[in-house]
Parts: C-alpha cells; sequence; structure tokens
C-alpha cells in the first residue's frame, strides 16, 4: 500500500534543532514559572522565550499599560516589568523538567548588566539567549541602545564573547536595520529576532488624554505583520542570516510569509492574549497542511522562498 511521506517540521536555530517553527516570543507573559508550564502544556511551542529579564526586578509603568485596538492590534507599555535576575533559574528549569528550550531574554542599562546578565543565563542553563535591543518604550534600555551600531557591535561582542550558548540580538523596525543586523551578525549574535514593537500612542477622544500611562507605547499584532516581512525579507536578501521572525503571526498564513522572506522559525505574542496558548498548536497544524497541500516534504523547502522569482 502506498503510504504518504512524513513530513518534516524540524528546523534548526543556531545549531540547535527545534520540533517545529513555532514559538512562543517574550511578551507580557512570560515572566512566571507556571505560565511557562502553562504555555508549553496548552501550546506545545518549539521554545518558549521569557519576558525580558534585568538585573534588578522592575515594577513597570502604572496601568493602563496596554491597550486592544479598534483597528487590530495592542499597544503597551509595561514598562520591561520582571522579577530580575533571581527569577532566572525557576523560568528556565520549567522548561528541562518539558524537554522545551527556554531562552533567556534580558536587557541591561550598561555593557556590565548585559554580560552578568548573560552569564547567570549560562549558568543556569538557559539554551540561548536573547538581546533585547530593540524595546520602544523604556527611557536608557533596549532601542537608545539598539539604534546605534557601534553599541550593537560591542554589546553582542562582549556578551557572546563570555558565553558558549548563542547570542540572539531582538532588533527594531528601523531604516538602518540592515546595517545594525550586519554588526550584530559581526559582534557574534548566531541569529536576528525580527522585530520587536514600533512606536505608537492612542488617545481617549472623551477624556482628550492618551491613554497609556506612559503616553507612547509598542504597536503589536497585525498592523505590524507587513513591516516586519519586509524588514526579514530586507535582512535575508543583504545578509542571509539565520532569523526568527516576530510581528502579527496569528495564523498559518502569517507565519508561513515570515518562512517564505526567509526566517527560519517564529515567535507568537499578541495572538496569545486574545486566543490563549491553543493558538500556537492551531498554527503548527496549518503549516504541515499547507505543506502537504504544496506537495512539499519539509520546512526547509519554503524557508527564503519567496526570494526565488
Amino acid at each position: 500500500m502506498f503510504k504518504m511521506a512524513k513530513i518534516n517540521l524540524k528546523t534548526h536555530i543556531s545549531g540547535i534543532e527545534i520540533k517545529h517553527p513555532v514559538m512562543i516570543g517574550s511578551g507580557v507573559l512570560n515572566d512566571q514559572p507556571n505560565l511557562i508550564e502553562r504555555a508549553i502544556i496548552e501550546g506545545e511551542p518549539s521554545a518558549v522565550v521569557t519576558k525580558t529579564i534585568t538585573w534588578e526586578p522592575r515594577e513597570g509603568y502604572q496601568p493602563p499599560i496596554i491597550i486592544e485596538l479598534s483597528q487590530g492590534g495592542y499597544l503597551n507599555a509595561v514598562g520591561l516589568a520582571n522579577p530580575g535576575r533571581d527569577a532566572i533559574p525557576s523560568l528556565v528549569e520549567v522548561g528541562h523538567r518539558y524537554g522545551v528550550p527556554v531562552i533567556v531574554s534580558i536587557a541591561g542599562s550598561s555593557l556590565k548588566e548585559f554580560i552578568d546578565l548573560a552569564i547567570l543565563a549560562e549558568e543556569y542553563r538557559s539554551i540561548a539567549i536573547e538581546l533585547n535591543l530593540s524595546c520602544p518604550h523604556v527611557k536608557g534600555l533596549g532601542a537608545e541602545l539598539g539604534r546605534d551600531p557601534k553599541m550593537v557591535y560591542t554589546i553582542t561582542k562582549d556578551t557572546s564573547s563570555v558565553v558558549k550558548i548563542p547570542i540572539l540580538a531582538k532588533l527594531g523596525p528601523w531604516d538602518n536595520v540592515v546595517e545594525i543586523s550586519s554588526k550584530a551578525l559581526e559582534g557574534g549574535a548566531k541569529a536576528l529576532v525580527l522585530i520587536n514593537t514600533i512606536k505608537g500612542m492612542a488617545i481617549d477622544i472623551y477624556v482628550m488624554k492618551p491613554i497609556l500611562s506612559n503616553v507612547i507605547g509598542g504597536l503589536s499584532g497585525p498592523p505590524l505583520h507587513p513591516i516586519a516581512i519586509r524588514i526579514v525579507y530586507e535582512v535575508y536578501r543583504e545578509l542571509k542570516p539565520e532569523i526568527i521572525g516576530v510581528g502579527g503571526v496569528v495564523n498559518y498564513e502569517t507565519a508561513i510569509e515570515f518562512l517564505l522572506a526567509g526566517a527560519k522559525a517564529v515567535q507568537v505574542v499578541s495572538a496569545i492574549i486574545k486566543n490563549g496558548f491553543r493558538v500556537v498548536r492551531d498554527i503548527v497544524s496549518g503549516i504541515e497542511s499547507y505543506l502537504k497541500f504544496m506537495n512539499l516534504k519539509s520546512i526547509d523547502e519554503i524557508i527564503g522562498a519567496a526570494h526565488k522569482f
């Protein structure tokens, strides 16, 4: 009897094999062990990225810190609220218990803090480190560092020099993103995470004031998706790096767009807020069905395929 070949969804990021290309990205949900456990059980992601961890705990901004937009997507200004470095062991341990890679996202207010956090993340057995070089709404962290090519090079070089696990650089939607990406790779980043949110704001027309307590927030979800696809496409075209695509992945179609543009994997964040962790399973199932429909046997056959025309 004829037996249909099994679809191979496995891929590799920085030499790490993951069972399929859909991860849960760093966001408002991954700062407690019980939440990471729920994410793994309900979503069955290939990996989970922690909420961005700073050296000291941060309370973040006062509510409102996140709003759903009538046009689609979200605005958030959480202020990098997180439990600080002491939380890293318990967050990573959940992944080891379930056999799912946990990637620790870090942000420092100085080069030393980036280095010290990277060392801790490796010590506590994180599978990789994601450098948050692109948070758009926190002074002195994220985008203020990540817009500077020299600073990006220095941070990636100095963090990658003190650890053996892969460094992933998460960058923002800037005009010079190809240059920044090149400097991150030159500094030792093994992969790029593209992209973070873009600055936006919303105003309550009846109160006549900005809605978010911080006024400015990061725009995420479907409105960000076309920008993210364009950036992944351009960076892949120029540099051919390993890329993890982020921004408006809500179903298998939006995930596949990233893969065709050149990403090897995607991260889901905003869709989880609306649809729960199970949306990850739905996206993976959709990708598998798409490959069968297209008579393809492996996920590798579509990575970067949009460049072959």
